[in-house]
């Protein structure tokens, strides 16, 4: 019989297990190959023959005698943190004075029990638990490269004391606050004790003494044949993995006397029974069937609902950037204007805001500010008047853009209005702005040193003002100047029962819906209509005001 393939791949795998982390078997195989040199010198093999023979690799008796068996090989089945004493840590605890902490003394009563019954059954395998302090130092010294003279960095130090471990501490009774809240020069120890990153591990290490014959508990000859870390999520890490179908591992020693070892992991979990499983599902379904009892009591059956005849308006939206403007240091102060009819929203609804004052930036020609501000409002539309002639209007959004200088002091950039999107989705518009002005190079003067300009008292004087009741605005005289854009993304969402239902009511509402949704194409054509109906009108009344023989065709063939 000859091996043929050694496993090289040593990485870590990483498996999800619901059962209990307790339920896990290991059953872990070593045994002695032969000595290195032996290996080194053994002549090259003829072509077509590239695999040896184990015959050949036979122990032989030393000096002291013929090994015994199980000094060669030997195979354990160990379970989630059990504790596997080495030969050091019986040599160890044996001595009382030893013993520091309570770990110790336990460690010490269960190495006296088992040399009173027996002894151990281990040798050469024995473990590391998540209590035990060789876990402290492994992860502590837990390298981040491959190379041989690794010199690790200021962040490798830092994070090398920051254990993932389990917090075993307990919350205060009454939910008392701590005296220090915050601890301004926290100590190496308080961050090793309170920094805890990631969720916490529970690790365990599956150790093997290959010392010599005779020469047992030496803490160099300590070597790690698999690593066990599990946490809260039952997300299970094995490095390496399982052996499974391939090769064995290989550990080749070093010193005067050279070994080779190999060893296999297996997993040897039982597995659960069909009772158990079909048990198990149940258990969980009824868990599930809890939880989302649960979360429904929290939500609530009901889903709120609209008024009949109501729309309502949800809208999410995000100043995105201001560009075009001839200061730095920009910001934006926007409202929405409800419509005075049929139109509300909620008492504690903000619907207006202000951002963060930003740099510009040189994209391309212009400079650009990136706002990113966000914010959300609600409104509510009620059909009241059912005449067919009744128009409904659409809220109105405002901007106005400031900028500031290094005094503090600002200026007015411009000012701009749109109306906001009478289809539910994703909307992105760009508002370009205008600003007051005054002739002379004195008011461009008072601009740049003192900051003051000319400002609008009424915001909504962009369009047309809610307080205006004429027939005509007239802005003759306003002088402004074009100044940059603003740009919104807007979500919009609507709700009302007239998407759902399919009788009359729904019929009202659509038609309503629809005037809503055209708004301000219909808005416009309005306005032309209402200029041609004007224009009509007066051709008539030209028209009638004429001699009867000039507008007749007879007239005319009779002249």
């Amino acid at each position: 019989m000859a091996e043929t393939v050694w496993s090289t791949d040593t990485g870590e795998a990483v498996y999800r297990s619901r059962d209990p982390v307790r339920n896990l078997r290991l059953r872990v195989h070593l045994q002695r190959i032969t000595s290195s040199n032996f290996l080194r010198y053994q002549p090259a093999a003829q072509p077509g023959k590239d695999l040896i023979d184990l015959a050949t690799f036979r122990p032989h008796p030393t000096a002291s005698g013929h090994r015994s068996e199980e000094e060669e090989e030997e195979e354990v089945v160990i379970g989630w943190q059990e504790k596997l004493f080495s030969q050091f840590e019986v040599d160890l605890y044996r001595n009382e004075a030893a013993c520091q902490s309570p770990l110790d003394h336990q460690y010490r009563q269960e190495i006296l029990k088992l040399e009173a019954s027996g002894g151990r059954k281990n040798r050469r395998i024995f473990t590391y638990t998540d209590s035990d302090r060789y876990t402290n130092v492994e992860e502590h010294c837990q390298k981040m490269t491959t190379a041989a003279r690794e010199v690790p960095s200021f962040l490798v130090e830092r994070m090398a004391n920051v254990r993932r471990r389990r917090q075993d501490r307990r919350g205060m009774e009454g939910g008392i606050l701590k005296s220090r809240i915050v601890t301004w020069e926290p100590s190496e120890e308080f961050v090793r004790n309170n920094h805890v990153i990631n969720t916490p591990l529970q690790t365990m290490y599956i150790m093997a003494d290959l010392g010599p014959y005779g020469k047992l508990g030496y803490k160099k000859y300590e070597h790690v044949l698999c690593t066990l870390k599990v946490d809260s999520n039952g997300v299970i890490t094995v490095k390496p993995d399982f052996t499974g179908l391939k090769g064995p591992y290989r550990i080749e020693t070093e010193g005067e006397k050279q070994e080779l070892w190999k060893y296999t992991i297996d997993n040897v979990s039982s597995l659960a029974q069909p009772e158990e499983e079909e048990r198990e599902q149940r258990v969980f379904k009824d868990l599930y069937g809890r939880h989302k009892e649960y979360l429904s009591s929290l939500v609530g059956t009901d889903f709120e609902m609209t008024a009949p005849g109501a729309l309502r308006l949800f809208v999410n939206g995000e100043v995105v950037s201001a560009q075009g403007y001839e200061y730095d240091n920009l910001y934006v102060h926007f409202f929405v204007e409800l419509p005075t009819t049929n139109w509300s929203s909620p008492a504690f609804q903000q619907l207006s805001g202000i951002t963060q004052t930003c740099a510009t930036k040189s994209l391309g020609m212009d400079k650009v500010a990136y706002f990113s501000y966000p914010f959300t409002f609600e409104a509510s539309f009620l059909h009241e008047d059912e005449s067919a002639d009744a128009l409904p209007e659409w809220p109105v959004l405002y901007c106005e853009v400031l900028s500031l200088d290094f005094w503090q002091r600002y200026r007015v950039e411009g000012y701009g209005a749109v109306v906001l999107p009478a289809t539910p989705g994703s909307h992105t518009l760009t508002v370009s702005t205008w600003r007051p002005m005054e002739l002379g190079t004195v008011a461009e003067l008072r601009r740049f040193f003192i900051g003051g300009s000319l400002e609008l008292e009424d915001l909504s004087y962009v369009r047309i003002p809610g307080t205006f009741k004429g027939e005509r605005l007239s802005r003759f005289g306003f002088r402004t100047e074009t100044t940059g854009s603003v740009t919104f993304r807007l979500h919009c969402l609507q709700q009302s029962r007239a998407f759902m239902e399919s009788s009359f009511l729904r019929k009202r509402m659509q038609s309503v819906l629809d005037r809503l949704e055209g708004f301000s194409q219909q808005s416009s054509v309005h306005s032309v209509l209402e200029a041609f109906r004007r224009a009509r009108r007066r051709m008539q009344e030209a028209r009638e005001s004429l001699p009867q023989d000039l507008v007749s065709p007879s007239g005319t063939m009779a002249s």
